[in-house]
Order: C-alpha cells, then structure tokens, then sequence
C-alpha cells in the first residue's frame, strides 16, 4: 500500500481531526433535514410550486432558529424573476421522410418567452462540436452560414474524443464541451435550434438523465427582450437518431464525426430540413435564493459564503402517474450538510466569532442552468470584491468514510492549498477528479461565481462511492433518503470544509486564481 493510503486510514480512526474550531456532527439534526427536504410532500422541491414554498419556509425558518441575521438586507430571501416553461410534450420532429418521437427519440425546449417556436423546412448543418475557440485555434462556425438554420453538433470537446494532451485539454472537459456552451454559441451564430447528438461516454450520462432533465418544466431568467438572443430550440437526439438522420444526406454520421474531431474539419449542410413546432405554457413568477448571516466581528465587509443549491426536478404527471425526484443526494444532503456547518458556526461564535462575515446560502435551479447562482452573482448583497470565496456542496458521501477527498481541477485557484491542508489534517489523501472528462467544473453554482471572478471549491461525492448512483440514482426517482445511509462521510467531509471555513473566516488572505482565464481576468478587474 502506497503512503498516501496508509495515512488515509490510519487517519480515519482519529476522526473528527482537531481544528481551532471543532466540528461536531448532530447525526439526529443531519438525518431529520434530509429526510423532510426529500419527502414526498416537498414534491421535488421544484422551483415556482410548493415544493418551493416549502422548501424556502424550512430553510429561513432554520436561519431564524439558528440567530443568523437575513442574508439580504433586511431579508433571508432574494427574488429571483424567472420564467416558468412548458412545453407540450406531444410534438414530434420531422427530418425529411423520418418522424422522430419526443422523449424516446429527441427532446426539445426553449428559453424564449414566446407561446410557440416553429423550425418550418428549416435548413440543416452539422457543426461538429460547434465550437469556436481562437485561443485553441478551433472554429468549427468558420466558412458557414447557420443564421435562422438548425445545427446538429456534439457534446463534448475534441479532447475527449481524440485523447491527445495536445488538444484543449485532453481528456479534461472544457467549458466548450459544455452543453450550455454550444447552445450560447449557437445562439451567437444565429442560429434558430441546436439539436445536441447524445452518447453516453462524451456526456457522462445516459438518455434517461436528458429525457427526465428536459420533459418537464424548465425555467429561466428573462431580460427585457424576452430571451430573444437565446436559441430558439434547445435539443437533444439519440445517437441512433443522427445516424438515421445522417444516412438519408447519404452521410456515415460515425465516420463524419472522426473527422469532426481533427484540426482542419469543416462544417457542412445536410441539404435536408427540419419541422418541429414547440408550444410553450409560461408563467411568469418569482423563484426564492435564500441565505443567513453570521457576522464577522473585526471585518464584517469580508464576506465568505458556504452554499449548496435546494432544487431538484420537482416531479411529473405522465398518463395519470406522478413521479416525484426528491434529489435526496442531490442535494438534500448537500443543503442539511450546510445547515450543520451553520449551526456550528453560530454555536461557537458566542466564545469565538469570526472575523470576516459568513454567509450560509442555499439558492433555487441549479438543476437547470445554475439560475439562482447566476442571479445573485450578477446582484450580490455585496459586491464582489468583498467576497473572498465561495465554497459550495453538492452531493455528499452517505456512506462511510473514505481516506480520501475529492478536488475537481488541478492549478486553478489557491484554494486547492487550503483542499490539501484540510486533507492532511485528517490523515487523508487528495483524489484528483477521476472523470474529468464530465466537466463537473462547469455544471455546479460555483461557476456562476466563477464567471465574476470569485474562486470556489467544490465537494461532490455523486457516483464516486456508490457506482450505482449515476446509472439508477442520479435525476431518477430513486434518488430517495434510505435510513441506512452510515453518514461516516458526511461527518469527515463537513469536518473538513469547516476547517476550511474557519481558516477563512480568521485569516486575511485573498485566494487567488493560479491559471490565466477569464476567471482571473474578472477578479482583477476587482482588484483583487
């Protein structure tokens, strides 16, 4: 056995680790918060129904509980305008002579605030990855023409798929493999719809995930122009799908996609069109980020945040049978994992308050497109600049504990330092993240703050210590409380973000960025 390892378990028989600030795990409190957030009564804590409305009660009824002052202003709740949007699940997608059947076949939503999207005989072109990235130099948009057309790209970038170091980040997802990326991208280009090509490698999930993530209602911020500049069409098709597709333009989509993936590719009309209409039920209402205070007590302007989003799916009716997502992994355990870090926080500050200000937060949608961290990063209580970093949950290790804590990114921020420290303290060793390729980095509220400059770290544990959560848990109904759950690794890993947390909160440092990216271009911009 390696070092590393036999300090890890070694390590696990001293847990708790000492720190200046103890934790102490209220196992009875922990179980209580989830199994009441993942409850059929709060109905998959769905942003805009009431599963909200419980949900949002719970949470700043136990800030109030706790002595926590309102995280915004004189409130523990921020507003978030949003749309709520349904479309009509009994469309189907026309390609030439070949009918596509939605949810089995394709799936199709928008974030335009308009009551019908029509594709009439729209043109269609296959982008390859639909990229355009000039610091890779990679464009798969140059030399063609997609405005008001429909685009067929793929998920992830050509890294994953060739497994070269040497192009963007090998195996390692970047943003651009994102599929928020190719639909803002398409967007940018003018295109009407995006139809993404799904295969489970290069999206880290199965069809099932992408059929219950976008069959029910979704939702979205607006602005003024009714998310006009967003695409039209936000798709997604079977892998099977595009080779039926593929094959009546006379085209080998498994060949074609070989070659998308060298330098030198270039994008081509399928000289087919595309018929889809999409009819969507929209409500306009307002969703509920909810945050406590502890005040720091020397540099009240400093602010640190520990977060994890409240929302899952909600839940769904389909020929008469509901089907609730209570998330109880993602991410009641995540949200009861900060209330506990709250409690303890406001416990100790009697004897010892901190320093700088801690702001315990849990915000709405996440599940879809990061929504309620996006609105507060562009409308933070503070501004950014007087945030020092946000450390965020989602997902927590259930079961027992582990001699190890995973880092998602390597060289990013100097956060990492505080990872290994922590870490070590524990006996344990620091796991770099073994599928890169899923680009978790970009897909949590983190990087909504990222995008302003302020540095994160994230702890997820989802489909590491229980390979079965992924393929039967994750966004699936199953994603249930079980009794069983031992909870040894909520208690090391809420042990460790504490003493993270209490470093923080006392010490006067500034974490920085490591890499040059626009992450680090933002937090200069603030001066920090």
């Amino acid at each position: 056995m390696n070092t590393p390892r036999l300090l890890g378990l070694l390590g696990l028989l001293l847990l708790p680790a000492a720190s200046a600030a103890p934790f102490v795990f209220d196992q009875a409190s922990y179980r209580q918060d989830v199994q009441t957030l993942a409850s059929d009564q709060f109905e998959g804590r769905g942003p805009l129904s009431k599963g909200e409305t419980l949900t949002v009660e719970y949470l700043e009824n136990a800030f109030k509980q706790m002595g926590l002052a309102p995280g915004f202003g004189d409130s523990y709740r921020q507003s978030v305008p949003m749309a709520k949007i349904t479309a009509d699940q009994n469309m189907q997608l026309s390609v030439g002579d070949l009918v596509f059947n939605n949810g089995s076949d394709f799936t199709a939503r928008t974030e335009q605030i308009q009551p019908t999207i029509k594709l009439d005989n729209s043109d269609i072109v296959f982008v390859g990855y639909g990229i355009n990235a000039p610091e890779y130099g990679w464009n798969d948009y140059a030399g063609i023409d997609v405005k008001g057309k429909t685009v067929i790209l793929m998920v992830n970038d050509p890294g994953f798929a060739t497994q070269d170091p040497q192009v963007f980040k090998g195996n390692a997802m970047t943003y651009y493999g994102r599929w928020t990326y190719k639909y803002e991208e398409a967007a940018r280009q003018g295109a009407k719809a995006v139809f993404i090509v799904h295969e489970t490698a290069p999206a880290a999930y199965g069809w099932n995930v992408v059929q219950n993530s976008n069959t029910n209602t979704k939702y979205t911020l607006v602005d003024k122009q009714k998310n006009r500049s967003h695409i039209g069409v936000m798709g997604w098709i079977q892998h099977e799908v595009a080779q039926k597709i593929f094959a009546a333009a006379g085209l080998d989509y498994d060949k074609l996609k070989l070659t998308a993936a060298k330098p030198g590719f270039k994008s081509r009309s399928l000289d087919l069109k595309a018929r889809l209409e999409v009819k969507n039920t929209i409500e306009l209402a307002t969703s509920y980020n909810v945050a406590g205070l502890l005040p720091g007590k020397q540099r009240p302007d400093e602010w640190l945040v520990m977060h994890a989003h409240w929302d899952h799916l909600g839940k769904t009716v389909h020929e008469d049978q509901t089907r609730i997502y209570n998330g109880a992994v993602d991410n009641a355990s995540g949200v009861a994992g900060v209330l506990q870090l709250a409690r303890n926080f406001k416990t100790l500050s009697a004897t010892q308050p901190p320093a700088r200000s801690m702001l315990f937060s849990a915000f709405t949608a996440e599940e879809t497109g990061l929504i309620g961290a996006q609105y507060f990063a562009e409308n933070p209580p503070v501004p950014t600049k007087q945030l020092v970093a946000f450390l965020n949950i989602d997902g927590m290790n259930v079961g027992k504990g582990v001699d190890y804590i995973l880092r998602y990114g390597e060289g990013v921020s100097e956060l990492e330092h505080y990872l290994d420290d922590a870490a070590k303290a524990q006996g344990r060793w620091v796991k770099a993240d073994p599928r890169p390729q899923n680009g978790l980095m970009f897909r949590s509220d983190h990087f909504a703050l990222a995008k302003q400059g302020v540095p994160g770290l994230m702890f997820m544990s989802l489909g590491d210590t229980d390979p079965d959560y992924i393929a039967h848990k994750y966004h699936q109904g199953a994603d249930d409380y079980d009794p069983s759950w031992t909870l040894g690794g909520v208690e090391q890993d809420l042990a460790l973000i504490s003493d993270i947390l209490e470093k923080l909160a006392n010490n006067d440092d500034w974490p920085k960025w490591l890499e040059a990216s626009d992450f680090k271009t933002r937090r200069a911009q603030d001066g920090r």
